[in-house]
């Protein structure tokens, strides 16, 4: 996987180190809020559906899981488009080719995934600054 590594240094190295701390922040927090509204908010929301014993419309636990979805589905939303424009500067900045950013931006939308995928872009984006540095690490 050619990632063209080649010319990573002095202002590019800086803007690839500020680019990809900006995609881990919003990676996490919008892999977290994915967790929480997948895991949480819409099973609760949504149970009355396989059983209505379980969470009933209108019971606290329904009640809950809706706010989730509602607010957190939202707030989702939005940082997850702002997480798409953010991985995509990264990965023009890191010349990484079409397919590790299809790969990394499809898989932010599966929750537990999209951790993964962001283990994936911050392994090859330091590898990058350790050979722009001569293999120091730092």
């Amino acid at each position: 996987m050619s990632t063209g590594t080649d010319g990573v240094t002095g202002t590019d190295r800086i803007r690839l180190a500020a680019a990809l701390a900006r995609y881990r922040a919003l990676a996490n927090v919008v892999g977290v809020l994915l967790i929480v509204l997948c895991l949480v908010g819409l099973p609760l929301n949504e149970a009355h559906l396989v059983d209505p014993a379980w969470f009933p419309v209108g019971s606290t636990g329904q009640q809950v899981g809706d706010a989730i979805s509602k607010y957190l589905g939202v707030a989702h939303g939005w940082l997850y488009m702002l997480f798409l424009l953010l991985a995509f500067v990264l990965s023009r900045r890191a010349r990484w080719a079409p397919g590790f950013t299809l790969v990394t931006l499809v898989c932010g939308t599966v929750p537990i995934l999209s951790f993964w995928a962001e283990h994936r872009a911050t392994q090859q984006v330091r590898a990058q600054l350790d050979g722009a540095d001569g293999g120091t690490a730092g």
